[in-house]
């Protein structure tokens, strides 16, 4: 019989400070004794995935990121190819992360991002690791594409904001943490938060069918409530994912989990 590569694979989608919840999952998580042996992630599910296979925890991160202004993160600027600039979360990277490189993370890591050349979506796993992220987390319109040899890439969540693929048949068994739940939002009257909110609807459609692949899978529903670019809420955000979690183990099989 074919042996999996890995015992446990963690998935984390996108959603822009929504990603703050990704925190409470794996906190939840650990706490319960359930570490991933692999992370594939998208946008704010790469970052967060690539901070925690460095060796920070979940509270570490969250300390690091964790701010009470939406310009710690980003800032207006005049582009033709973008309306803010995500050099906050750059700054938080490069300040941050001891591993420059996939191959120095402690955990392996899948970051999705969206090539706009060739029209596919590319899994990274080897190589650079900061500017693999960054173009995970460039939201189409919002910030300016970033260029990996010779290609422009965005947001992984354009193609795959529940980036499973890469390690679904490398697992035994695979956690999904999605934090972009859709529902009724009543502004939607300026120019980013037509963009923001056109964004996220065309992602979703896709997650009804991916989330039966998961043995476990946490979308926390109250994250509607809360926009993708304000970060001014993270705590409450991670006790969301946090508490979701916890719930959801209470009917998993936690010891035959861990025998894995």
């Amino acid at each position: 019989m074919f042996k999996k590569k890995f015992k446990i694979g963690l998935v984390l989608s996108g959603g822009g400070a929504r990603g703050f919840a990704h925190l409470g999952v794996i906190q939840a998580l650990n706490e319960s004794g359930i570490f991933p042996d692999v992370i594939s992630g998208t946008s704010a599910g790469a970052i967060a995935g690539a901070l925690y296979a460095d060796g920070y925890s979940p509270i570490e991160i969250l300390k690091i990121t964790n701010s009470n202004s939406r310009l710690h993160y980003i800032r207006p600027t005049v582009s033709k190819d973008g309306l803010l600039q995500i050099a906050g979360v750059v700054r938080i990277l490069r300040d941050n992360l001891h591993a420059k490189t996939f191959e120095k993370l402690k955990i392996p890591l899948f970051v999705a991002a969206t090539d706009l050349n060739n029209g596919r979506v590319d899994y990274f796993s080897s190589g650079e690791l900061i500017t693999a992220v960054i173009a995970s987390a460039s939201i189409p319109v919002l910030f300016k594409p970033v260029v990996i040899d010779n290609k422009y890439y965005v947001d992984g969540g354009v193609l795959d904001n529940l980036p499973i693929k890469p390690i679904e048949n490398k697992c035994r068994y695979i956690i999904g943490s999605f934090v972009n739940p859709t529902g009724f939002q009543e502004n939607v009257t300026n120019l980013i938060n037509i963009a923001e909110r056109t964004f996220f609807l065309s992602m979703s459609k896709e997650v009804n069918e991916k989330a039966k692949k998961f043995n476990l899978f946490i979308a926390p529903p109250e994250l509607r409530n809360y926009k993708i670019l304000d970060p001014e809420k993270a705590e409450e955000v991670f006790i969301l994912g946090y508490n979701e979690t916890r719930e959801k183990l209470k009917s998993v099989d936690i010891k035959s989990l861990l025998e894995l």
